[in-house]
């Protein structure tokens, strides 16, 4: 056994052996334990609930397929308009080219979308979320690979936070834990290729509804000879325009009204292609021998390896079949995958290659010609890489299946990936210019946070330090005062400012850190971790909002409503506590059993102390209320940060122009919050970094 898993078994004995009693049933030591070092992070009072996940029933499933075809599949569905024309470039040469490519892209969708992304990668969601960021969620919450050092112990009582897998495998997977802990690199290059994976699928997703729009458009040449090409792209314009109008009204509007439309085209392409099937060549089925890829490439050479570019074409989309999952469920993606477009899209591009065999010469009646979609091919073996990752980490998985995984579906996308590189200068460019954008103003915006909240972390106030602000000649006003801030250990250094500026403090203070866990959705009863300031007297408290990467702050959760009233069970908790362990934990120093008399008295000294601990809740919840009727009062840290006189040329670009331009065009705490503007109050102070 490894050394985590004794160390992990040892502190389940303890909780195990100090576990009192209380009327019959036992406290857990993890629950009652209190923290009292101000470097440590808010303990956990509110009992969690244990959130079960019952399945969905069949009804909610198909209907979630049904609407997944409206908004997952229309780039991966609209393919068969420009795939052949985009691979033979250059004409038919030999016949059995046809049955070559057809070999190769029916081997492509069935290993790529159908066994990769529905059987194995859609396995790997966060919580019901899907993509790269989600990827990077999964890695982050099992292994301390963040770059801010905000993690806390009681992260992981979050009710979907949980990873932890028993398994035989356990050794492995913690050396590779370790030593991407331990490495500032790994850690680095995981953010990195985080972000560049998120900023080529919103680059893809510039282009791809272009392509997509302005293939099918161009059909209308087929029909409408006097259509001309500007026609054409205005018309697609419009459509494009229209699109992303409609996108405001949410997925399920969204969802309900495409898919009626995305299965008549399923069905179209389908039932045309199993019509072409019949009719000009049946015997396109030998394609499912892929000896005939072998004899394409011998007759082909550079060529064949060079209209990889047009056959990956076929699976353009495929990343939606995960990025979009959030929006519906595992089973109801694999459902519309697996029963609808896969076999729609095999027979239209079956029947597309028996049509060819007779009419070499109409490959390229397709408008679309070949922009090589680089990003999606990119983004995928990046979700290969990542999935090792979980699978070797999280998941533990046989290495032998493992080393399959990587040698057949990681071979065949890095031969795609070389090949649409190739064509770099042909357009393939584009997606990778717009994901160049987005990475430089990702990388401006956490770089400078970083640096920023270490500053914060390194001038934050100490315990003594409190004390000895807090016993200066200070005024106390009625209300409550929340003090807002992004640090999460400790006390921020604006607070010292604010005092010195501000001889005043009200008469409950809570310090108020918002943090964002690598998880989708934090649930709102777990939102909040408190922790109380001493001295007691002083009615200070520091809270811990925690908040999913996914989660919308909306007025149905109102969230100074909350915050007060879980302070008020934190208050209360805490009292309880101290109840439970004069109830059932008392221990004499005394040998033998005591007597008749001694219990008697035990009892009543626990009596007394019990009700005073009643008392003092009683009375401490009544400063709450008293303070909140004088009026709450919401302290915003404003923190200008300046590159520091010795720093470089590129600091200075990045702070003092790049970040401070990124953060004038944030959101503001108080909208996100919704805060009166009467009731707050901005503090600003400067950071050199």
């Amino acid at each position: 056994m490894s050394d985590e898993a004794i160390t992990a078994t040892n502190e389940e004995s303890r909780e195990e052996e100090f576990s009192p009693q209380l009327n019959g049933k036992k406290l857990s030591w993890q629950k009652l334990r209190r923290n009292d070092s101000l470097e440590m992070e808010s303990g956990k009072f509110s009992g969690r609930q244990v959130h079960g996940s019952k399945g969905a029933s069949w009804s909610v499933i198909l209907q979630l397929a049904f609407q997944s075809i409206g908004i997952v599949y229309g780039d991966i569905g609209t393919s068969p308009l420009y795939v052949y024309a985009s691979t033979f470039t250059k004409g038919i040469n030999h016949n059995d080219d046809i049955l070559g490519v057809l070999s190769l892209i029916f081997y492509t969708l069935t290993l790529i979308p159908l066994i990769k992304y529905v059987l194995i990668v859609l396995q790997a969601n966060d919580n019901g979320d899907g993509g790269t960021f989600a990827l990077y969620s999964l890695i982050c919450r099992y292994a301390k690979v963040g770059l801010l050092p905000s993690q806390q112990v009681e992260d992981r009582d979050v009710s979907n936070f949980q990873l932890e897998l028993p398994s035989k495998r356990l050794r492995r997977a913690s050396k590779l834990k370790s030593k991407l802990e331990k490495s500032k690199f790994a850690k680095l290059f995981l953010l990195f290729a985080t972000m560049l994976g998120t900023s080529m699928v919103i680059g893809d997703g510039v282009l791809t509804p272009c392509i997509s729009v302005l293939s099918a458009v161009g059909g209308i040449k087929e029909a409408a000879s006097s259509m001309t090409q500007d026609s054409i792209v205005w018309i697609s314009v419009a459509i494009l325009i229209c699109l992303f109008m409609v996108q405001r009204f949410g997925t399920d509007k969204v969802g309900y009204s495409f898919a009626p439309v995305i299965c008549v085209w399923f069905s179209l392409i389908g039932g045309i292609g199993i019509y072409n099937l019949f009719k000009y060549d049946p015997a396109v089925v030998k394609a499912l021998n892929p000896m005939y890829i072998v004899d394409y490439f011998r007759r082909n050479k550079k060529d064949a390896w060079i209209s990889l570019g047009g056959v990956v074409l076929a699976i353009t989309g495929t990343e939606a079949l995960f990025a979009d999952v959030g929006h519906f469920t595992v089973r109801s993606i694999q459902i519309s995958m697996c029963a609808v477009t896969y076999p729609a899209l095999i027979s239209a591009y079956a029947g597309q290659a028996a049509f060819l065999r007779k009419h070499n010469g109409l490959v390229s009646a397709t408008f679309f010609k070949s922009i090589p979609g680089i990003a999606v091919v990119f983004v995928m073996t990046l979700t290969s890489s990542f999935l090792v990752l979980i699978m070797l980490m999280i998941w533990k998985t046989n290495i032998f299946h493992v080393i399959v995984f990587v040698l057949t579906i990681g071979t065949v996308e890095l031969l795609y990936l070389s090949s649409v590189l190739y064509k770099f200068d042909q357009g393939g460019y584009l997606p990778l210019a717009f994901a160049g954008v987005l990475m430089a103003i990702m990388y401006s915006w956490n770089n400078v946070y970083r640096r920023k909240y270490y500053y914060e972390l390194d001038h934050k106030i100490s315990p003594d330090k409190l004390m000895e602000v807090s016993a200066g000649n200070f005024s106390r006003l009625p209300g409550l005062a929340m003090f807002y801030s992004e640090l999460v250990h400790g006390i921020p250094p604006i607070f010292k400012h604010y005092v010195e500026n501000v001889p005043a403090l009200h008469s409950v203070l809570v310090f108020v850190s918002i943090k964002t866990l690598p998880i989708g959705k934090v649930p709102a009863e777990e939102r909040f971790l408190f922790r109380r300031v001493e001295p007691k007297e002083l009615n200070v408290f520091r809270c811990v909002a925690r908040y999913g990467y996914t989660d919308v702050r909306n007025e149905q959760e109102p969230f100074e409503g909350m915050l007060v009233e879980k302070l008020k069970e934190f208050i209360r908790n805490e009292h309880w506590f101290s109840q439970a362990f004069l109830t059932n934990g008392e221990v004499t120093e005394k040998e033998g059993e005591p007597d008749d008399g001694q219990v008697e008295d035990m009892r009543m000294e626990q009596a007394a102390e019990k009700e005073k601990q009643q008392e003092d809740a009683e009375r401490e919840i009544e400063i709450i209320d008293k303070a909140c009727r004088a009026g709450v009062v919401h302290l915003i840290g404003e923190n200008e940060v300046i590159a520091s006189k010795g720093a470089s040329l590129g600091d200075r670009i990045l702070i003092n122009y790049a970040y401070n331009f990124l953060k004038k065009n944030l959101r503001q705490s108080e909208k996100v919050f919704d805060i009166p503007h009467k009731r707050m109050l901005k503090v600003g102070m400067t950071y050199e970094l």
